[in-house]
C-alpha cells in the first residue's frame, strides 16, 4: 500500500484491490498506517483519500544507516574469515591427496 501511495493519492477501494481484500480490511491496514504516521487519510464525501507521509520513513532511514555502516564492515569480515576457511579447507584436502 506505501508503495502504490508513492505514487499519488488512492482511495480505500484503490489500494485494496491489488490485495484482493475486503473494504473494512483495507480500512483498518490504513488506520495502522495512519497509527504509525505514515499515512494521511481525507474524507471526501462518502471516499476516504489516501496519501502517504515519508517523513516517518525518512527518520527510520537515517537511523538505519548508522547501523547499515557497522553489520557491513561485519558482515565483510565474517566473509572473508569464511572464504580463507575454504581456502584452507582445500589447501588441506590438496596436501592429503600428496
Amino acid at each position: 500500500m506505501l508503495a502504490s501511495l508513492a505514487l499519488g493519492e488512492k482511495s480505500i477501494g484503490e489500494l485494496a484491490e491489488p490485495f484482493a481484500m475486503s473494504f473494512a480490511g483495507a480500512s483498518k491496514h490504513v488506520k495502522v498506517l495512519e497509527d504509525a504516521g505514515l499515512v494521511r487519510r481525507e474524507v471526501r464525501g462518502r471516499t476516504h483519500v489516501c496519501r502517504l507521509d515519508a517523513g516517518p520513513m525518512a527518520s527510520a532511514d537515517q537511523w538505519l544507516r548508522l547501523y547499515e555502516r557497522f553489520w557491513t564492515g561485519r558482515l565483510d569480515a565474517l566473509e572473508q574469515l569464511l572464504r580463507d576457511d575454504v581456502r584452507e579447507a582445500k589447501s588441506r584436502k590438496q596436501g592429503d591427496r600428496k
